[in-house]
């Protein structure tokens, strides 16, 4: 696998010429920008910058996505700079205009074919695939307690998709003796390269079991299925050593710079 070139594929097809992650939102590109657009439950944000973007243009780019925040009433937008993104300087201008970055990720890609061989789960742990709104709470519990955050905006979020459009989402469960030990999900992209994994999480007595590289495996057979030919990950510091010992190879870094209006 060519990093350069794969990078470049995924910043054209997955970046440029973005699609909605789900049902109810638009993708719109605004001058330099592309920016995806849905409800306060949805991610709203910049998910792409022109390479010819240059300083004096980044600032007006800026000012214009915070207008645009405020005049739809969004309670928080994020900007999602990677680190080849230009002026080089881009974060310190969001930092200016009041985004704040959260920790940076990991941007790995690996071939599906690769990672779709079986992996064996600890004595008493199942996966089940989500496909209903019971399914989704469960999902959202193993959520909260791998990761110590709120599970409401995640459970909307699945319940909307298996409801809209469930052939473009695979929502996983593990559960140990019946209670969710383990959760995660892939978002299919028609027409691309590209099968994005997302919100893999373990609690943490489950940890270094298997689990984690199961729920990978089980969507990278389902992505290959389907003919996507890249798993692409944003990791964070816990996930990306796993993935990279399972074939994972970085593309770069992206940082969540997040704007939240006041009031």
């Amino acid at each position: 696998m060519r990093t350069d070139d794969v990078r470049a594929l995924y910043d054209r097809t997955m970046r440029e010429h973005a699609r909605p992650d789900g049902p109810g939102v638009r993708v719109e590109r605004d001058g330099p920008l592309v920016r995806q657009v849905g409800g306060p439950d949805d991610w709203n944000g910049v998910v792409w910058s022109s390479p010819d973007l240059d300083a004096e243009g980044a600032d007006a780019a800026i000012a214009a996505q915070i207008g645009h925040c405020a005049a739809l009433g969004l309670p928080e937008f994020e900007w999602k700079l990677y680190a080849h993104d230009r002026p080089a300087d881009l974060g310190d201008r969001l930092r200016a205009a009041g985004f704040v970055p959260e920790p940076p990720e990991t941007l790995l890609v690996a071939p599906a074919e690769l990672l779709t061989g079986p992996v064996a789960l600890p004595d008493g742990v199942t996966l089940r695939p989500v496909t209903d709104a019971a399914g989704a709470e469960l999902m959202a519990l193993a959520h909260e307690r791998a990761f110590g955050t709120d599970g409401t905006r995640l459970l909307h979020q699945v319940v909307k998709r298996l409801a809209e459009a469930p052939e473009d989402v695979v929502a996983l469960v593990a559960l140990a003796d019946g209670e969710p030990v383990s959760s995660a999900r892939t978002e299919l992209y028609p027409g691309t390269d590209f099968a994005g994994l997302w919100g893999g999480g373990t609690v943490a007595e489950w940890r270094g079991k298997g689990i984690y590289r199961a729920l990978v495996a089980y969507r990278a057979r389902i992505a290959a299925e389907r003919g996507h030919r890249y798993l692409q990950v944003d990791a964070s510091d816990m996930s990306a050593p796993i993935l990279a010992r399972v074939g994972f190879t970085a593309l770069g870094t992206t940082t969540p710079y997040v704007y939240h209006r006041a009031g």
